[in-house]
């Protein structure tokens, strides 16, 4: 039974809001692969490709340079362009930052502006279901859509780009289609959602607190009392460090925790608090080895503030759903 009304409170999420869910990335995809695979399609038709290539100072025709281009810098372009192809998809997870916060922050603010909460409140589901099934959707739902528009908008503009480049002589579309990272890369993006669930649960948290707890103006109580703090904070270590000679070293500790309340929903934050983005990624002889960017990931998560973060988080998830129980106001 309990699974039966999770799925349908998870519908009815969906369903309304269908259009920041569902059609903004919807929208924002098919705009970048008419946008960037279109400029490419334009520049080909009308520009052609060109008929001399300089190398060395010689003028070689782009026809002799593509046939005698060597067989490692093919499967170089081909290693890089399967391994960093899903990286055109950028725009979607810019999005989906957009569209978790705000709709966490109206998700239960809303209901009781409009008063709809009676509604709610009057079938047979339970205040703590209701909440877990925005947390979900903030979770899971709305990363899960962003990811297949993300990975389709990315083999769009791949494979329009390999047409490109056919059209200019140079063939790489068989050379992509031996490379492992062409069909790992949507299957790594898939397995890192545990990764970013874990550390999205302090903001998610916090966003469903304040959204249960505000009488009005959610969005400045979410921002403006974490930045407050750290204000208070800073102001008082200022303070101590002039009258005393010796600062309350806290501030770090407190840049941080108002980091992981405001920035834990954005996709690939967590490089932000271990170190940042493991040196593999760079560019060398072998090109970038992107399985170190999928590993790094989940290593983030035998780091202590990854769990302490989520305990937090799960706290304030908690606090959303007794504070729900009584706060039914308009």
């Amino acid at each position: 039974m309990n699974t039966m009304t999770m799925k349908w409170l998870l519908r009815r999420e969906f369903w309304e809001h269908k259009g920041s869910m569902f059609w903004a990335p919807a929208i924002v995809s098919a705009l970048l692969v008419l946008l960037v695979g279109g400029t490419m399609v334009y520049g080909m038709a009308v520009h052609g490709a060109p008929g001399i290539v300089h190398v060395n100072g010689q003028a070689v025709s782009s026809g002799a340079f593509a046939a005698a281009m060597p067989a490692e810098s093919r499967a170089m372009v081909a290693k890089v362009a399967s391994g960093m192809y899903i990286a055109a998809g950028s725009p979607l997870f810019l999005i989906l930052t957009f569209v978790v916060f705000f709709y966490c922050l109206g998700a239960l603010y809303d209901e009781r502006r409009d008063r709809s909460i009676l509604f709610w409140k009057s079938l047979p589901v339970s205040d703590g279901m209701t909440v877990l099934s925005k947390a979900i959707t903030a979770l899971c739902v709305a990363p899960v859509i962003s990811i297949a528009f993300a990975v389709v908008a990315s083999l769009a503009l791949l494979l329009i780009g390999c047409v490109a480049m056919a059209i200019g002589g140079v063939h790489l579309g068989g050379t992509i289609l031996t490379q492992p990272d062409l069909y790992l890369q949507p299957l790594r993006l898939a397995a890192l959602l545990p990764v970013y669930v874990v550390w999205a649960l302090p903001t998610i948290g916090w966003l469903l607190l304040v959204s249960c707890w505000a009488r009005t103006k959610p969005f400045l109580w979410a921002v403006g009392v974490p930045l407050i703090a750290l204000l208070l904070v800073k102001w008082i270590s200022y303070t101590l460090e002039n009258f005393s000679g010796s600062p309350l070293n806290i501030m770090p500790l407190a840049q941080e925790i108002v980091a992981r309340l405001l920035t834990g929903i954005v996709p690939g934050i967590w490089f932000s608090f271990t170190g940042g983005i493991p040196p593999g990624m760079h560019q060398n002889a072998q090109g970038p080895d992107v399985q170190v960017l999928f590993e790094a990931s989940w290593m983030t998560l035998a780091t202590a503030q990854a769990w302490i973060g989520a305990l937090c988080g799960a706290v304030m998830i908690f606090g959303a759903i007794r504070l729900r129980r009584w706060r039914d106001e308009g």
